[in-house]
């Protein structure tokens, strides 16, 4: 199994199944000498577990990150950060039904086509217990983003037909890990929180949207061909297993505006632009303005209603899956658009440092 592998010059390799021994990555590209709080990659990794949020899987797995090389005396040392995160919670007895059925809506059928033998256990590596590793790689690149004042944050803005009509730009986002549902508006999540409650009553599931925001990056991030920032974030962010749509700026509703209406009037002598229809990126380079996209998710596949599933045999079964699943993951989804986004900024502010090196190299000669 190929494609590991995450970015150019801060590049993560994540490696583990769900019900596995540990889940973990390697984190190479990370400059040397910088001070490292493991407190600080711990509280993003706590940010991620369904205990915080109160409806959804009831797997409690303590996320402990544990660093094998790379950091000395606190310290970044220039050298891969390896680290590991065990699984400790995990019920491989749930799943042993399923080693000949392919459930709807999971990848179970595809892995087993491509790759013959799988781990039926939990999904495996198809399991978004995985993206813990990106959380945690994530919290090394905000250490970097910080101590530049880029600031990245991400918030449940819809789930199902519930959604948050209140612009970023309107709302108080200190607030996002307050809420059980990553709501930065008190009144809407109480009705997304019934919403899901009635749901999890029905034996059902729900999908929702994610909006990501970086800010303060600065300009000229991305490059203008086959590595356009808002290609490389919409690769990272369609990686998350239940996403199915990204846009950035006024996405898809840019379809629906005349040329009249999209092309965003200057203010001032600045590029700065009244709507930020663009969401920061034009031409596949940062602006300097505020970064913002979307993530649609689809409903969890694992639902507690009876259903019919594929065998490998070629028999449709009918089931009633048992387990320990979210009703929605868009919560628990939210710190790792975070971290995805923070391990894209960072890698190209180090492409970015890189190719300044070598041009006063190249000029100086």
């Amino acid at each position: 199994m190929s494609a590991n592998s995450f970015g150019q010059i801060l590049r993560l390799t994540s490696f583990g199944e769900s019900h596995g021994q540990a889940i973990g990555g390697i984190l190479d590209g990370f400059p040397a000498n910088i001070s490292i709080s493991l407190s600080d990659i711990q509280a993003e990794l706590d940010k991620r577990k369904p205990a915080q949020i109160g409806i959804g899987s009831n797997r409690q797995e303590n996320d402990q990150i544990e660093i094998l090389s790379g950091i000395f005396q606190g310290k970044s040392l220039g050298s891969p950060i390896a680290f590991l995160i065990r699984n400790t919670d995990a019920r491989s007895q749930d799943y042993e039904a399923l080693q000949n059925l392919y459930r709807p809506g999971h990848a179970d059928d595809t892995y087993s086509a491509k790759y013959i033998h799988r781990d039926h256990r939990g999904g495996g590596r198809a399991s978004a217990r995985q993206t813990a590793v990106w959380v945690a790689a994530g919290a090394f690149a905000k250490i970097l983003l910080n101590a530049k004042g880029i600031d990245i944050k991400a918030y449940t803005e819809q789930i199902g037909d519930c959604k948050l009509e209140i612009p970023y730009t309107d709302l108080d986002l200190t607030h996002i890990y307050t809420d059980r549902l990553r709501c930065p508006q008190e009144t809407k999540s109480l009705e997304m929180q019934n919403l899901l409650k009635q749901t999890a009553k029905d034996g059902d599931s729900l999908g929702g949207v994610i909006l990501g925001l970086i800010q303060n990056a600065p300009q000229n991030l991305g490059e203008p061909i086959f590595d356009k920032l808002h290609a490389r974030l919409g690769m990272a962010m369609l990686s998350i297993p239940a996403c199915r749509g990204f846009e950035f700026g006024c996405g898809f509703k840019a379809a629906s505006m005349k040329g009249s209406e999209h092309n965003d009037l200057w203010l001032g002598k600045s590029n700065q632009t009244l709507h930020n229809y663009a969401g920061g990126i034009r031409g596949g380079i940062s602006t300097g303005e505020d970064i913002y996209f979307r993530l649609a998710f689809k409903p969890i596949a694992s639902i507690g209603k009876p259903q019919k599933l594929l065998s490998s045999t070629g028999d449709l079964i009918d089931y009633s899956l048992s387990g320990r699943h979210d009703i929605c993951c868009v919560p628990r989804a939210v710190p790792i658009v975070e971290a995805l986004s923070a391990l894209v900024i960072a890698d190209f502010l180090l492409l970015q440092q890189c190719s300044r090196i070598t041009n006063t190299h190249t000029n100086a000669h």
